[in-house]
């Protein structure tokens, strides 16, 4: 007997957006929400700035970095979750989602972060019934592979 994959629907792809975008960090730092599927979220991040790290060289501060992997992560984590958390009722649902939150995140930046539009990808490696593991990567306007990120996220 087989199993119908995942897919996300619009109502939960919206409900992501909507999360991520009511966050202030995330209106800080200029966040903009792209692809949401069950297989894979894409964020990008216009350069600005006050994202500015290295001001000689005008690279993206390692912070920004680190949480741009975190907030794409934390949406393929929630993703994830939606399909693991199907058989409860909506309210329950709701409440084990409201928890989530990042348990552990290991980025190793790999160029400096030169550019005008960094994007963002996500990928799940493993969702459990509370503890999901997604790996993330950044790559500036021109494809270099600026950062990756290893993410451990609470989702339940």
């Amino acid at each position: 007997m087989s199993t119908k994959p995942f897919e996300l629907s619009a109502e939960q792809r919206d409900a992501v957006i909507n999360f991520f975008q009511r966050i202030p960090f995330n209106q800080a730092l200029g966040i903009q929400m792209g692809e949401m599927s069950a297989e894979k979220v894409i964020m990008t991040l216009p350069m600005k700035p006050e994202l500015i790290g290295n001001f000689v060289h005008g690279i993206l501060h390692g912070g920004v970095i680190s949480s741009l992997l975190d907030v794409a992560g934390g949406a393929m984590a929630l993703i994830g979750a939606f399909d693991k958390h199907q058989h409860l009722s909506a309210s329950e649902r709701m409440a084990r989602l409201s928890k989530l939150g990042t348990i552990d995140l290991r980025v190793d930046y790999l160029r400096p972060g030169r550019g005008q539009l960094f994007t963002a990808s996500a990928v799940l490696l493993r969702s459990g019934n509370k503890v999901a593991v997604v790996r993330s990567e950044l790559h500036s306007d021109d494809g270099t592979l600026v950062a990756v990120g290893t993410g451990t996220y609470l989702c339940g």
